[in-house]
């Protein structure tokens, strides 16, 4: 086992540029309580501010971790533009270690405009077609954290399949994205089969197990997730809180009570606090206190890096979320 790192963040990486406009309006449905936003359709819309930040699951998960203490080493297939340049040197003033990042030359890079608006945001996504590129070395290393790929993940998932079964001591972090959660079970159940801590979100998990309406079920739905192979199941459910079972103990943790600023990177934060709790051999429910907490720190500011909480901030965080009344209980 490589003692180089504790964990390999392994995904996707994007530029975020988060705009607020000043001249929209906000029209919801009766009916179905959605909500749209309306811009004057061949007008030039004043912004207020403009912020550039990083995105992407494995990026924020890698930002995240290092600053919790974690030894990571981030594994992507970047563009080699100005935004791959950018990317790179954000990641390096992080401290994440960049050995396994590939740029591949006369590739773009994923690119996002984010529109924030009322304390939600709306995101436009550009992800550049690319083939994934798996490092010829990898070390092996005690934790590996999977996230969401574009379209072409399937060829990458494959190498990665192949190599955990090569390192079986290796333990699985898996969290799917869209394209993931597309393919289904037929997709990534080879995955999910090697897959020690799963992170999905309400429906993600409804969906997985097929319990399309699981509310006041939580611990049957922690169990039904478990048996398509995770040890541990990690279910984030908004306002509502998170979940944790692993057939045995079954917890609930409540929200951190505070207003959100902008919501970008709320799941990666708690992905990020919890599993850096658990590596770092915490119990349960130290681990979605501090998941939840990080989560809370993040969308009290412009996306889903700038709030992320380092170690020796983490005790008065905690003392923080104790005298706010946030708890952890069995369910």
């Amino acid at each position: 086992m490589n003692e180089q790192f504790d964990l390999l963040s392994i995904g996707d990486a994007s530029l975020d540029v988060f705009i607020a406009p000043t001249e929209s309006e906000e029209f919801c449905r009766v009916d179905t309580k959605e909500c749209f936003i309306a811009f004057s359709y061949g007008e030039k819309i004043p912004v207020k501010n403009l912020e550039f930040s990083i995105g992407g699951n494995a990026a924020n998960n890698s930002v995240g971790t290092t600053r919790l203490g974690v030894k990571t080493g981030l594994v992507l297939t970047l563009g080699d533009d100005s935004v791959g340049n950018q990317l790179v040197e954000r990641l390096k003033a992080e401290s994440v270690d960049l050995t396994y990042v590939i740029q591949q030359p006369s590739t773009a890079s994923n690119f996002s405009t984010i529109v924030t608006y009322g304390g939600e945001r709306t995101i436009f996504t550009y992800h550049a077609p690319r083939s994934y590129e798996f490092p010829v070395q990898l070390p092996a290393a005690p934790w590996v954290y999977l996230t969401s790929m574009g379209e072409s993940f399937r060829p990458f998932y494959n190498h990665i399949v192949d190599w955990l079964k090569k390192n079986p001591n290796t333990k699985l972090a898996f969290n799917p994205g869209t394209w993931q959660l597309r393919v289904g079970l037929e997709g990534i159940g080879d995955v999910l089969g090697l897959t020690h801590v799963l992170f999905v979100n309400r429906e993600e998990a409804e969906k997985l197990a097929n319990m399309p309406d699981s509310h006041g079920k939580e611990k049957e739905l922690l169990t039904a997730v478990g048996k398509l192979g995770p040890k541990i199941a990690v279910i984030t459910d908004g306002n509502n809180g998170s979940y944790i079972g692993d057939g045995q103990t079954f917890l609930k943790a409540g929200v951190f009570p505070v207003d959100a600023y902008e919501r970008t990177g709320a799941g990666d934060a708690f992905g990020s606090g919890t599993l850096s709790a658990i590596i770092k051999g915490k119990s349960f429910e130290e681990a979605l206190t501090w998941g939840t907490i990080n989560s809370a720190s993040v969308i009290g500011y412009t996306g889903a890096q700038k709030g992320l909480l380092r170690a020796e901030e983490m005790p008065e965080w905690i003392e923080r979320a104790r005298s706010s009344g946030m708890g952890v209980v069995k369910i």
